[in-house]
């Protein structure tokens, strides 16, 4: 059975709902829109549903005119576009310092009225250069307001796996992939370092090690009181980085992936 691209997600802004996708364009930073916005707090810094699991509850969807379109509960439907002015500022996702385009007033004012803290958006375009960490990178390799790379892929066969040994199964975004891979066995994608999907070619960089974040339920914006996954994957899927499930990718050349395109590893 030939292993095929099951189902792609993106997520407009940094830690919002998944948003799923037949068709992606992969650029050099990862799937056109993926976590080209996000949410930062007064002094630039980065919030993610680690600390702020409401994020999850925002709905996020680009429109023809290149806005992003944010629903929200108890919230007014937002428009989220640059400044008029296209006024940038700093912001800071993992140490990394970016000069972002900043969101208008009115956008800084629905975000921390949802978030109940000061907060404003920023956006990465063109000119919003983030490097990925070089000791996994080729020189000039970039990537979004992602954690660290472009892309992450992980094999339906992981989670099948894991949601054999848990009580209550867990939902595949609980890990928040881009490309979820079927017809393989589980953790495959942990013996690949190069792949093609469709005519795409990525290099398999490095293990996703996961965090707090992968207990949060998205559907109600809070943290599962069982801690699960992460408490069952720590028994089995434990490094000594951490615990890893999934794998980062980095892409070496634009296209579109397609569901059922086939994946192909090439090393």
């Amino acid at each position: 059975m030939a292993a095929t691209l099951a189902s792609i997600h993106v997520y407009p802004l940094k830690s919002c709902a998944p948003l799923a996708l037949d068709s992606a364009r992969v650029e050099a930073r990862g799937l056109e829109h993926d976590r080209r916005w996000m949410a930062v707090d007064a002094s630039g810094k980065f919030l993610t549903g680690r600390q702020h699991p409401r994020l999850t509850l925002i709905r996020a969807e680009p429109d023809d005119a290149g806005a992003l379109r944010l629903r929200a509960p108890d919230m007014p439907e937002l428009r989220l576009m640059p400044a008029p002015d296209r006024a940038r500022g700093t912001a800071d996702v993992w140490g990394s310092r970016v000069d972002a385009l900043v969101a208008d007033a009115a956008a800084d004012v629905w975000i921390s009225t949802f978030l109940g803290i000061p907060a404003r958006f920023v956006h990465m375009d063109a000119d919003c250069l983030r490097n990925v960490d070089p000791d996994y990178a080729q020189p000039g390799d970039s990537v979004s307001f992602a954690d660290g790379y472009p892309l992450l892929a992980i094999s339906q066969a992981a989670l099948d796996l894991l949601n054999s040994k848990l009580a209550q199964p867990v939902p595949m975004l609980r890990f928040r992939p881009n490309l979820v891979i079927a017809g393989t066995t589980p953790h495959a994608e942990d013996n690949w370092q190069c792949l093609r999907i469709g005519g795409v070619q990525f290099d398999v960089v490095k293990p996703c090690i996961r965090c707090v974040f992968t207990t949060v339920d998205f559907a109600r914006g809070a943290f599962d009181e069982s801690g699960e996954p992460l408490r069952t994957l720590l028994t089995y899927r434990r490094t000594a980085t951490g615990v890893s499930f999934g794998q980062n990718l980095i892409p070496r050349g634009a296209g579109t992936l397609r569901i059922g395109d086939t994946l192909e590893p090439l090393a």
